[in-house]
């Protein structure tokens, strides 16, 4: 008889806190979360010399962040540093780091520690492409594809997650991609490195909602192609509803979602509807789907970009 009590009351428990976040979560739809307060916060970006992670330090910049720029661009990286710099930024620290290399990631870790302090916002935003058939793709290329992608976020995340663990006090964001949602033809080890990287995320946010760590957020980002040069001759056959994203738009947008701790952040809201889609549609009809839109086309004209990685 204790036990069906019990039992009872665990599942109302259950059932008024699920409604309370669903009536949250509309209301916040509806009006939308307040943006905290950035400023003077250690924010670290990787892959800041170029695209969307100069973009995103600029954002930072104009609200008082102090900025700790990664990339293995020692001039792309400087220059990020001075237009971080004209923005308003008045505390900017480049430093030439590899994130593919592991004991590189953790020696430029140290000195930021001690010249800086400690990071209270890590985005993992570097990464590479290769954009060839799986078959085509030599070993050392899809190698560096997981090194970039995703290794380097367990590197860094074993660099700066203790002081917020320690400090109550941090916040995780994931680059991820579209091709971290859905398989996409053309993109085999780059969709395989972008789920990874989304499972970390997420698995490492469970841990700190299992131990209670409430001060940590994660903000996990899934945009479909920006135009950062990096998916260059790719293209989309329904701009209305996957647009090629403008890159100062999606900075922006990226940058919103982490100020108001979204968990997720899909770019277009389309993506939303088409994950929704796969969930519970037939294989056949996700295929169709996939065919009217020519996503499986969409990397046909990729042209590599010649870049140092």
């Amino acid at each position: 008889m204790s036990f069906n009590l019990q039992s009872s009351k665990k599942l109302f428990i259950f059932l008024g806190k699920s409604l309370f976040t669903l009536l949250e979560a509309m209301i916040f739809a509806l009006l939308p979360k307040q943006q905290k307060n950035v400023a003077g916060e250690i924010v670290l970006i990787t892959g800041a010399g170029s695209g969307l992670g100069r973009l995103l330090a600029l954002q930072f910049a104009r609200r008082g962040s102090v900025l700790v720029l990664w990339d293995v661009n020692k001039e792309g990286n400087e220059e990020t540093c001075k237009m971080a710099q004209e923005a308003g930024a008045t505390r900017v620290h480049a430093y030439t780091c590899d994130c593919s290399q592991k004991e590189e990631v953790y020696r430029v870790a140290d000195q930021v520690k001690k010249e800086v302090g400690d990071v209270s916002i890590l985005i993992n935003n570097a990464g590479i492409v290769t954009g060839k058939n799986f078959l085509d793709c030599p070993d050392e290329l899809m190698e560096k594809s997981f090194d970039v992608n995703f290794k380097a976020h367990l590197w860094t995340y074993k660099a700066f997650l203790p002081a917020m663990i320690a400090n109550d006090h941090g916040h995780l964001v994931c680059i991820s991609s579209s091709a971290g949602l859905v398989g996409v033809n053309g993109l085999a080890d780059y969709c395989a490195s972008k789920f990874a990287a989304f499972g970390l995320a997420e698995s490492v946010f469970v841990e700190t909602f299992v131990q209670n760590q409430k001060g940590i957020k994660t903000t996990i980002v899934c945009p479909f192609f920006i135009k950062t040069g990096m998916f260059e001759g790719c293209t989309t056959a329904c701009p209305s509803l996957l647009p090629i994203l403008e890159p100062e738009y999606a900075a922006e947008k990226i940058v919103e979602a982490i100020l108001q701790e979204k968990m997720y952040f899909y770019m277009p809201k389309f993506l939303y509807f088409m994950m929704f889609l796969k969930s519970f549609l037939p294989l056949k009809t996700v295929l169709l789907i996939g065919d009217y839109l020519d996503i499986f086309h969409a990397m046909d004209g990729f042209l590599e970009r010649k870049k140092k990685l």
